[in-house]
């Protein structure tokens, strides 16, 4: 298994993990969008450097050559300039009949663990561990002390894991029609970069 950065080419296998948590999510604004015309939506914003090392940052686990978990993230105070892709490319596309438009999903002063996706047939090895793992390094270089995240309160299996992993429940929070734990965690004091 190799954590890493994701690059362009790995944008058409990240698609279709993080599909899988827009399906989760039940977006009233995606429920009328053809499968296919979304994953070319996602591909595309997953090919753009503010998604993998501008803005934002996209980290894959890789097995045998194929991306099987994804993790994407970023500082909150980013948080317009990462939606504001999905936003233009949803509306270059004939599917989306109306603008599409994200929630504000983090808080102040973190970086934000926006999704977390591992392939239906890779999942119980602990591939969405080891993702979580790495996350503190791409945080720290973005200057950051905590990160933060949001679990639906359907999932208690996801909710377990974080826990494990050392968040804390901060406070609650309604994306869409569903209702989510905030949680973060501490990594340390923010790197501070001095010329």
């Amino acid at each position: 298994m190799i954590i890493r950065e994701a690059r362009p080419a790995d944008a058409p296998q990240i698609a279709p993990l993080m599909n899988l948590i827009y399906d989760e999510m039940e977006l009233t604004d995606l429920e009328d969008v053809p499968g296919p015309d979304l994953l070319k939506v996602i591909t595309a914003a997953y090919r753009t450097r503010t998604y993998l090392s501008g803005a934002a940052t996209t980290v894959v686990a890789e097995a045998d050559g194929q991306v099987v978990g994804v993790a994407f993230g970023y500082p909150g105070e980013n948080e317009d300039v990462v939606d504001d892709v999905m936003t233009r490319l949803a509306a270059q596309s004939a599917a989306f009949d109306e603008p599409f438009d994200l929630d504000s999903e983090t808080a102040a002063g973190e970086w934000y663990l926006d999704s977390l996706a591992v392939s239906p047939d890779h999942q119980g090895q602990g591939i969405g561990r080891q993702l979580l793992r790495a996350l503190p390094i791409y945080a720290q270089r973005d200057r950051q002390a905590v990160i933060g995240l949001n679990v639906d309160f359907e999932n208690p299996g996801a909710m377990r894991l974080y826990e494990r992993m050392g968040y804390e429940v901060t406070g609650k929070q309604m994306i869409g029609d569903h209702e989510y734990y905030h949680m973060q965690l501490e990594i340390g004091k923010p790197i501070r970069v001095t010329n």
